[in-house]
């Protein structure tokens, strides 16, 4: 490898690192949640508000204890979120009937993701807290079809809604 193109490796790391520290100090300031403090749930989050059915969204699954559904600004195709039905900032809040319907459904979805859009890396991924990157303080579930090195940031745009409502029918039906 040459020089060049190792130094505009390390430009790039660098310039992903830098982006990454410019976005955790101005989330310090702009978010005042503390760790582990339930008295800090904010129940109008974006997830309590779908939870409630305020925001609507592309459910894949859903039973008593979760809502599964399509991210609208998916870092892959059928990128699914999977909300439990209760107040918990992150998984050391989380009641254990809810972590184990968290896991029995995840299990569902990556079946169904691996069938319907024939990839069999599914990148499951949860942040616990503020310095671990958790930008919604409603303790969810990624599960992100793909290779690991794939993966984009979050769209800073809403993915097409009719493709998602078409990809969200297709998972549904393959966990039937």
């Amino acid at each position: 490898m040459s020089f060049q193109v190792a130094l505009g490796l390390e430009a790039n790391c660098l310039t992903g690192y830098l982006k990454n520290i410019s976005r955790n100090v101005a989330e310090k300031f702009l978010l005042t949640i503390k760790e582990n403090d339930m008295s800090a749930y904010d129940s109008n989050n974006i997830f309590a508000k779908i939870l409630r059915g305020e925001i609507p969204n592309h459910t894949v699954y859903e039973d008593e204890k979760v809502l599964a559904f399509l991210d609208v600004m998916p870092q892959a195709r059928g990128h699914v979120l999977i909300v439990p039905k209760t107040q918990a900032l992150e998984l050391s809040d989380l009641p254990l009937e809810y972590a184990q319907a968290v896991f029995a459904t995840a299990k569902k979805i990556i079946a169904a993701q691996r069938k319907v859009l024939q990839r069999h890396g599914i990148v499951q991924m949860q942040l616990n807290g503020q310095e671990a990157g958790q930008s919604v303080f409603h303790y969810h579930m990624h599960l992100i079809p793909g290779h690991l090195h794939e993966l984009g940031e979050h769209e800073d745009k809403m993915a097409d809604h009719a493709e998602l409502a078409a990809l969200a029918a297709k998972l549904r039906e393959a966990i039937a």
